[in-house]
């Protein structure tokens, strides 16, 4: 295994997140019969494209954790934990995440301005421009800097944190230069791109290569679909346009995998079919208006396809439905399997969040599910998703460890230590009222159960197509599936408030 870094700009306070890669040697297959020719130069498409794409400098104030502060860094960067924003490409060349700090650790409570570099892309001449979310996070004042030496100060115009897209609005006397959006639908691994951007602060920087791959997920958040490129990418490209040969924008470059926070030729960046909605949305509203269709889904594993009868793991499996959403409306249940969506087809679950998200709200769209073996079209109205308020967000409490669960006589099944639904239980592990099922009290460390995530406090809720409400009813229902042949079988769970479905062998 080798140990690299996901890199991503998020300006004075970026973030770095470790990713780990596996390096393999790959074999050659046989050769194509026509390869497509490489371009002479790209110099004359470099200087038309060039006037367009600007570099982005903004000011932040930051101000030096108090003796208080849970915060034990002083660049901003955080721990890693699980932070799907990762760390970053743009900024200040000395410092190894890109972020600009000072070169001294701001005292504690004392403010000091810090600077981060970027870039982005003209694309309407009245002054409309397009970046990264991360190049201008936080920031105070956000200058543009042209080609020709030009600076003019911006304003924010909008910004979408889930596809990392942030647009802004320059006043000019004279039209500017710009480029247009692309189609990036019709990109081909091993098409020819080129990149321009702001690399190290440098400016006016022009690589080139071509797509290595499409439709990458980086988990870098709900809607991760990038390109994956080798033209090189460095600090302070973040924001920049990659084009396509016939000078169209088909990408945002976001994001680098590197050990270093350098180019090592694993580059990836926003498509164009991404950003535009975005753009369309923002220029309209002011923010990005997704829809909602009120369904908790989660991935089809190759031991739920077995369970569900499937010969392979496809399509987005409900796991929840949101009580009065459009979802329940249409008739949608838990246990449907999404195979399609507004004639789309859902090959893995993170294509229907997409998929919805960028229909138009209010639309009537058909959505196809397999239920008990069946396929069913239905028709569901498409709702506006709502953005969770953040400043009301549940602080996880710190204090004494939980109490000891009060003593019950457990059932084993499946590496699992089930008890019934008590009300000291129901109390203990602070269920609702209308909660019912079979509780998981204790977890052999050593199951597949506790492989796939299943602790303490669940609440089984289905074992196969029985609903179960005691632990005999369990054991009961794991004995039907064993009879009936199957090597595993599949729970419906409760974990919290969040519904999911666990597939577990039968041994």
């Amino acid at each position: 295994m080798a140990r690299v870094g996901f890199v991503r700009e998020w300006g004075p306070r970026a973030a770095f997140a470790a990713l780990f890669v596996s390096v393999a040697l790959l074999g050659f297959g046989p050769q194509p019969a026509e390869a497509r020719m490489v371009p002479q130069s790209l110099a004359e498409l470099s200087e038309k494209l060039s006037p367009a794409v600007v570099n982005i400098s903004t000011t932040q104030t930051v101000t030096g954790p108090t003796d208080d502060s849970d915060e034990g860094d002083l660049d901003g960067q955080g721990d890693q934990g699980d932070d799907d924003k990762g760390g970053d490409a743009d900024g200040d060349s000395a410092n190894p995440f890109g972020q600009a700090v000072p070169e001294t650790p701001v005292p504690p409570g004392v403010p000091q301005k810090v600077q981060s570099l970027g870039s982005g892309f003209v694309v309407d001449p009245s002054g409309i421009i397009l970046t990264n979310n991360h190049v201008i996070d936080g920031a105070d004042k956000i200058d543009v800097t042209f080609s020709d030496g030009t600076t003019l100060p911006a304003k924010l115009k909008g910004r979408d944190e889930k596809t990392d897209i942030a647009v802004l609005k320059v006043e000019s006397k004279t039209p500017l230069a710009y480029v247009r959006l692309g189609d990036s639908e019709k990109l081909r691994v091993g098409d020819w791109v080129m990149a321009i951007g702001n690399p190290f602060g440098l400016g006016g920087s022009v690589t080139a290569g071509i797509v290595s791959a499409l439709n990458r997920d980086i988990h870098a958040g709900s809607y991760d679909d990038f390109i994956q490129t080798d033209a090189a990418i460095n600090r302070g490209n973040s924001g920049g346009p990659l084009f396509a040969l016939n000078g169209d924008v088909i990408g945002m470059n976001t994001a680098i995998i590197s050990p270093s926070g350098e180019s090592v030729g694993i580059g990836f960046a926003t498509p164009s079919s991404t950003i535009a909605p975005v753009l369309a949305q923002i220029l309209e509203y002011g923010e990005m208006r997704r829809g909602w269709i009120g369904v908790r889904i989660q991935s089809v594993t190759s031991e739920i396809a077995e369970t569900l009868g499937l010969p392979q793991a496809h399509g987005a499996l409900i796991a929840g439905v949101t009580a009065g959403g459009p979802g329940e409306k249409a008739g949608l249940e838990t246990g449907d399997l999404v195979t399609r969506f507004d004639g789309h087809p859902v090959r893995e679950m993170r294509d229907l969040p997409r998929l919805v998200a960028e229909t138009e709200i209010g639309k009537q769209s058909v959505i196809e599910v397999l239920r008990a073996g069946k396929v069913k079209s239905l028709t569901v109205k498409v709702g506006h998703l709502a953005e969770p308020d953040e400043s009301k967000a549940k602080v996880k409490a710190k204090g004494k460890p939980a109490a000891k669960p009060p003593v019950a006589e457990k059932t084993k099944v499946l590496g699992l230590d089930l008890v019934t639904v008590s009300p000291d239980m129901r109390e203990h592990f602070k269920l609702g009222a209308d909660v019912e099922g079979v509780l998981v009290l204790e977890v052999d460390p050593t199951s597949a159960a506790a492989d796939k995530g299943i602790a303490p406090g669940d609440v089984v809720i289905r074992i196969g197509q029985a609903n179960v409400k005691t632990p005999q009813e369990a054991v009961a229902a794991v004995s039907a599936e064993k009879k009936a042949g199957r090597s595993s079988v599949l729970l419906r769970l409760l974990s919290g408030s969040a519904p999911r479905f666990v597939a577990l062998p039968l041994k």
